[in-house]
């Protein structure tokens, strides 16, 4: 039996939702399993046996999750539109707790505004993504110095962040999904102005 199938991760994993991984595994920890990639929301149809990629998904997810808890312990990543949220807590389900540290960064929020959102049993901390990554972002968050991490590993950056997650006490405005999804911007075109 591997480590992630005695983690919140498991049913995730059994579901095919973490894709395009960088890390799917043990971390320095004893008992974490971090990971890095995506997690699929929204599968698209399929037709026979033809693959295809999710039609909504979170990128950049940083996650860990302790082998023998049923939640997900901490967990960051970039929605495209705030209304997500509601599928993310969708395909987390039960591996949402209250004691986890949910951090969401959204690109449809005003670039000044930061929120909590008590959603599915668990309270997300929703910020705005300032042209940006996720990694980034949550370095800046949580006031951990990119140089310090730069001789780390992935597992050894992951454990990092994840400790700073558990510290992390700032308390945000708190606002329902309902006033979330009337606050929120207009949904960007990512493939806008590319070139052909």
């Amino acid at each position: 039996m591997t480590a992630i199938a005695q983690t919140a991760f498991a049913r995730l994993d059994a579901e095919g939702r973490l894709f395009n991984s960088i890390l799917k595994g043990p971390t320095h920890r004893p008992g974490r399993i971090g990971y890095r990639g995506d997690l699929a929301l929204k599968f698209a149809p399929r037709l026979a046996d033809e693959k295809r990629p999710p039609e909504i998904s979170s990128d950049q997810v940083i996650a860990a999750a302790q082998v023998g808890e049923t939640h997900v312990a901490f967990l960051t990543g970039f929605l495209l539109s705030f209304e997500y949220l509601k599928l993310l807590a969708e395909a987390l389900g039960d591996a949402l707790s209250p004691q986890g540290k949910y951090f969401l960064f959204c690109d449809n929020i005003d670039l000044s505004k930061r929120y909590q959102v008590d959603y599915g049993g668990a309270t997300f901390h929703v910020l705005p993504i300032d042209e940006s990554t996720v990694y980034n972002e949550i370095l800046d968050l949580f006031g951990l110095e990119r140089s310090d991490l730069k001789k780390l590993d992935t597992a050894g950056k992951t454990d990092a962040i994840a400790d700073a997650a558990q510290r992390f006490s700032q308390v945000f405005p708190a606002i329902t999904y309902e006033q979330g999804l009337a606050l929120m911007g207009p949904v960007r075109d990512l493939y806008a102005n590319r070139p052909v």
